[in-house]
């Protein structure tokens, strides 16, 4: 498989997929968090360095057809911005004069096409009534099928070489993220600078990692981590719970969890993991105390108690200090560390506390010489928000597709460029 870094893009034309899904500020458009923008700066300025020239395409948000809110416009003064150059801007994808602006780019020219998923065949998914039958959502999504490949054929045609760079959509089986590397030979498809890294990262801490293995896990259900948790069982030295799936656990177990989250059709779930850990010698940590509210409101009342005796009508919505200095110590002594979700409702200043305290030590366990890996949208807005990426060894832009990988599932959007 080809490598960017060892690609001569003089005279070509590359499209990239890239992933500039980035959040907008809902009165004046204006993008607020350019991380995902500056994600891509290494690709863009490889490929126009080498004297190539560059056709990016991305989506922004969940269109239902061509909504102007969902338009990409206001990246490119924030793009231009980093680039310290003009992109042309083409306002769809397909139209002759996009296909005439495409064939125009000079060696070092830039072009941003318009929201791919103003095309609904970018996706595959058809926007169909709620009445509609299985046959006809059949007939539609195969109809729908075919047109994704013409998309992708057409956006194809206006390059000699494919770059996907966007890991945030690399799970999903996409006209611009999959069929597309179709139609291009071996030699002239390949990886984004940004996939790369993330690859790397996430190989190393599951087919390579230094030990002691720490996987910290949180979030709020402990079906969305299932598969996660398999399959780290089979790799960490220690797995950390946290957040609120921790109640689940605790409630399996006998304790009282009050008004606190609970899925109660996955306890017997949470018993086989706590099983399945001792049987593979894994050190399995529940957190010990409890910060608990009496409503899910930043100025509700505030109580403390241990894990398994959370008060009746109250809900408990962060880890307390006894846990925070159990799972500290454990993360100092490890080697190797993987964080996926918060240990509470961190986004409340009353029930951040926890999440702030892991993200620090994790930092500070980096410092130490661990390797440290961040993935999933809040562990990363956690990182962000204390100003802590900087701290860790790889901060992953990919939230879903993050998931996907580190369970072992194979991607779309890189099975198509690896070709397994």
């Amino acid at each position: 498989m080809i490598q960017i870094e060892n690609f001569n893009f003089k005279g070509l034309k590359a499209i990239v997929r890239v992933d500039f899904n980035v959040p907008l500020d809902k009165k004046t458009f204006v993008v607020t968090d350019d991380t995902r923008i500056r994600g891509a700066l290494p690709t863009i300025r490889k490929i126009i360095g080498d004297g190539g020239s560059c056709i990016l395409m991305s989506h922004l948000g969940r269109p239902e057809g061509r909504q102007e809110k969902y338009s990409l416009k206001p990246v490119l003064p924030v793009l231009e911005k980093h680039l310290g150059m003009s992109v042309k801007f083409a306002d769809d994808c397909l139209g002759d004069e996009t296909a005439k602006t495409a064939a125009a780019l000079k060696p070092g020219e830039i072009l941003l096409l318009e929201n791919v998923r103003f095309y609904p065949e970018e996706e595959g998914k058809p926007i169909l009534p709620e009445t509609a039958t299985d046959e006809e959502k059949k007939a539609a999504k195969a109809e729908l099928k075919a047109k994704q490949k013409v998309l992708a054929q057409k956006l194809a045609s206006y390059a000699d070489v494919y770059v996907n760079d966007a890991f945030g959509t690399a799970h999903r089986a996409h006209g611009t993220t999959a069929v597309i590397a179709d139609y291009f030979p071996a030699g002239k498809k390949m990886f984004g600078f940004l996939i790369n890294s993330e690859l790397a990262a996430m190989d190393r801490v599951l087919h390579n990692p230094q030990k002691p293995f720490t996987a910290i896990m949180g979030g709020a259900k402990v079906s969305d981590k299932i598969l996660l948790i398999e399959n780290l069982l089979n790799k960490v030295d220690n797995l950390i719970i946290g957040g609120g799936m921790t109640y689940t656990f605790i409630k399996a177990m006998g304790g009282k969890i009050g008004k606190s989250l609970c899925e109660e059709d996955k306890l017997d779930l949470a018993l086989n993991i706590i099983n399945k850990a001792k049987e593979k010698g894994v050190n399995l940590l529940l957190p010990v105390d409890s910060v608990n509210a009496d409503k899910f409101d930043n100025e509700a009342q505030v109580s403390l108690s241990a894990i398994d005796n959370v008060p009746e009508g109250w809900l408990g919505l962060d880890i307390g200090e006894k846990t925070i200095e159990k799972f500290s110590e454990v993360i100092m002594n490890s080697k190797t560390i993987l964080w996926n979700g918060p240990m509470g409702v961190f986004e409340m200043e009353k029930f951040s506390a926890g999440t702030v305290a892991i993200a620090k030590a994790i930092a500070a366990s980096t410092a130490k010489g661990a390797y440290s890996l961040v993935g999933g949208g809040d562990s990363v807005a956690a990182v962000n928000k204390y100003n802590l990426a900087g701290s860790i060894s790889y901060v992953s832009t990919g939230g879903g597709a993050m998931l996907e990988y580190m369970e072992g599932k194979k991607l779309p959007g890189i099975t198509a460029i690896r070709g397994e």
